[in-house]
């Protein structure tokens, strides 16, 4: 879809990243202005989204609870036995592909790095970072740009299925465009010094008043700036 992905100046890309300035100042007046805090580790962070893939918070809490119940650090679950992995993080579903995955990720860390660190990503260049952590097996754009964000506070904008939705409601994002190509359309509109409580923001909005099925059109302070509301009140 033309307009996708590029950067340079344009009547819609224009268009899109006006919107940027109100609505954000409404969701602060919302839902407050959320200040970066490092939640877990480097690792930790890394482990727990790729135990979050194709399921919900509290299935991947369980799982990763688990994890850190059984096993006292990430090179016991490097080196433990594959079956006993897959059974312990089971509550995340998908646990024949995710616990073969996280040793795989574990043991390539050990092997590149000498040791199970990414703290090296806190100096590297971002996009080299980025580059990095998508080498790794089964860690696309969103897992990368939220362990940089969320653990490292780098400006990478992580697009999950709240943003994705409610970034094309709005109108951020073109219409049909996939999760992994809108997160460079997201760091393009957002000024990155925004990017985690902004992401934050959205998030909770989508959970709260833009749910996927019935959104709560009737008490959301974002219609002026809405394409989806106002494409409704048209018709």
């Amino acid at each position: 879809m033309k307009g996708m992905d590029d950067h340079a100046p344009n009547p819609d890309f224009a268009r899109r990243q006006q919107k940027y300035a109100p609505v954000a100042q409404a969701l602060r007046q919302l839902h407050g202005y959320p200040t970066w805090r490092q939640s877990l580790p480097p690792v930790d962070e890394l482990i727990d989204c790729i135990l979050s893939q194709s399921t919900t918070d509290a299935n991947r809490d369980k799982a990763y609870d688990a994890l850190k119940a059984r096993y006292p650090t990430w090179e016991a679950v490097r080196d433990a036995d594959t079956a006993e992995v897959i059974e312990t993080i089971k509550p995340a579903g998908l646990a024949n592909q995710k616990g073969p995955r996280i040793q795989e990720v574990l043991r390539e860390i050990t092997r590149q790095r000498g040791a199970i660190t990414i703290d090296f990503l806190a100096d590297l260049p971002l996009d080299e970072a980025k580059a990095w952590l998508t080498s790794l097996n089964g860690v696309g754009p969103k897992t990368a740009a939220i362990v940089l964000c969320f653990a490292f506070n780098r400006a990478a904008f992580p697009v999950d299925t709240h943003v994705h939705r409610v970034g094309q409601r709005i109108g951020f994002l073109p219409e049909g465009i996939s999760a992994d190509k809108a997160h460079p359309v997201m760091e393009a509109i957002v000024p990155p010094d925004d990017y985690y409580a902004f992401h934050l923001n959205v998030i909770r909005h989508g959970r709260e008043v833009c749910n996927a099925r019935s959104p709560h059109c009737e008490r959301c302070p974002l219609t002026d700036y809405c394409d989806y509301f106002q494409r409704g009140r048209t018709k």
